[in-house]
């Protein structure tokens, strides 16, 4: 989530730096004063998530400061803060739509810290409804997320279709690049959990020391950096369903831990002794084998039976037969519509060539590939030739170097001139930049080419 901005619009200058060392006490907010409303509304394009507004100012009335705020977000909060108690004047900004009227006293502070932790807190919650309204617009329909017609792929369809009836654990196997996700999203988005959350979480990216927290929420002061409550993810998905990828590689510690919290149907955050009720689908998904993790001693047995549920796996690309034409003409077109380029058609001998291919990396592979062979392609077709099974790997490699974006950017560039025999005007329209960057760029490099 992105930080939660208060801006303090007050003249006193001593008073503003006391609420704001109060308000900044929450690690969360970052807190800027202005001391009058000419140099607020000049910095108001930094998008503050809430306004506090002395109605007092002397170089603008409040009423003006109020109308200009409307006028850039008639959504952003603004509390009044005033050392006048005029109610008529309270009712009427009300009215206008301020969120909150606050008078100067000793429990300034207070009610200004228990306002803003409202704020956030409606914040927060909309933003959980805007993601949520988008997914459910994607309309999640299983045969539109997973794409093809091979017999492997509708009993995966079928599977899902069941799944989604009940509550049902589901475990989902499958070699990396296969889909697990999408089959997660499409089971919870045609399920009777569909308005309510679906949280991801990828158990191998979180550092093992941090799992704990963020997957079960802490208290503040609960260790060193807690400086306010946090939610877990469990509390999170709450009534709704939490997808857990990778689920193979939590350490045992985690695992017997996430199993108490399956068996009693509550969660406990860190630093606090209160149990607090889910009601959460659980879908996990690994390329792992877990009966083979289990006998290694690896994964628990009774967590293994726990979360096995209803099994799909998933096949590989190499055993879906035609569907690699399939996804592949679908990857093509999605990438040509996005990028705004004309339809492209795959030939006969790149069809040939990628039916031959393996796909290590599966579906994930093919998009890549596909892709690039799009930016390759000089005509309205996609040559034998613009298919290149070696370019995911050295994209990895490319990526792992720890270089800056304009390294990366140089190496690119560099890259398409090699390609196309140092013709500028021709690299600058497939990468879509304008000559000047390239020129730049040689001119850095001390190089020099004749177009």
């Amino acid at each position: 989530m992105n930080a939660f901005k208060i801006f303090i619009v007050e003249d006193d200058n001593v008073f503003a730096k006391i609420l704001k060392h109060h308000l900044s006490l929450n690690a969360e907010y970052e807190v800027e004063i202005f001391n009058n409303g000419k140099s607020f509304l000049k910095n108001l394009y930094k998008n503050p998530s809430a306004v506090t507004l002395d109605f007092y100012l002397p170089d603008l009335s409040g009423l003006e400061i109020l109308n200009k705020i409307k006028e850039f977000n008639a959504d952003l909060p603004v509390v009044i803060v005033s050392g006048q108690q005029n109610i008529s004047t309270a009712i009427e900004l009300l009215k206008k739509g301020v969120y909150d009227y606050v008078l100067k006293d000793e429990d300034t502070k207070t009610r200004l810290w228990n306002i803003m932790k409202n704020i956030r807190e409606n914040v927060i919650l909309k933003q959980k409804i805007t993601i949520l309204e988008q997914e459910i617009e994607k309309k999640y329909e299983s045969n539109n997320l997973i794409k093809g017609n091979s017999p492997p792929i509708l009993k995966i369809f079928n599977m899902i279709e069941r799944a989604a009836k009940t509550n049902i654990s589901v475990s989902i196997t499958g070699e990396t690049g296969t889909g697990k996700e999408l089959v997660a999203k499409s089971i919870h988005f045609n399920s009777s959990r569909s308005k309510l959350p679906f949280v991801a979480v990828n158990v191998s990216a979180i550092p093992k020391e941090l799992i704990e927290s963020e997957m079960f929420g802490y208290e503040k002061g609960a260790f060193t950096g807690a400086n306010s409550r946090r939610i877990g993810k469990f509390e999170e998905a709450d009534k709704g369903t939490i997808f857990l990828d990778e689920i193979g590689d939590m350490d045992l510690n985690m695992q017997a831990k996430l199993l108490r919290v399956i068996q009693e149907e509550e969660v406990t955050r860190i630093g606090s002794n209160a149990n607090i009720p889910l009601d959460v689908r659980i879908i996990v998904a690994t390329h792992k084998n877990l009966k083979e993790e289990v006998q290694k001693g690896n994964f628990r047995e009774d967590l293994y039976y726990r979360l096995l549920g209803m099994p799909i796996e998933l096949p590989p690309l190499r055993e879906r037969g035609n569907d690699i034409l399939f996804l592949a003409k679908y990857f093509v077109d999605e990438f040509c519509k996005k990028n705004k380029l004309n339809k492209l058609k795959i030939s006969v001998e790149a069809q040939a060539k990628l039916k031959s291919y393996q796909f290590p990396g599966n579906v994930r592979e093919l998009k890549a590939i596909m892709e690039l062979s799009a930016v390759m392609a000089d005509n309205d077709e996609i040559l034998d030739s613009d298919i290149n099974f070696g370019s995911s790997n050295n994209l990895d490699n490319f990526l792992s170097e720890e270089t800056t974006l304009e390294e990366y950017n140089k190496k690119i560039i560099t890259y398409f001139l090699e390609k196309y025999n140092n013709k500028v005007r021709l690299v600058a329209k497939k990468l879509d930049i304008g000559k000047t960057t390239i020129y730049r760029m040689l001119k850095d490099e001390g190089l020099n080419l004749e177009n």
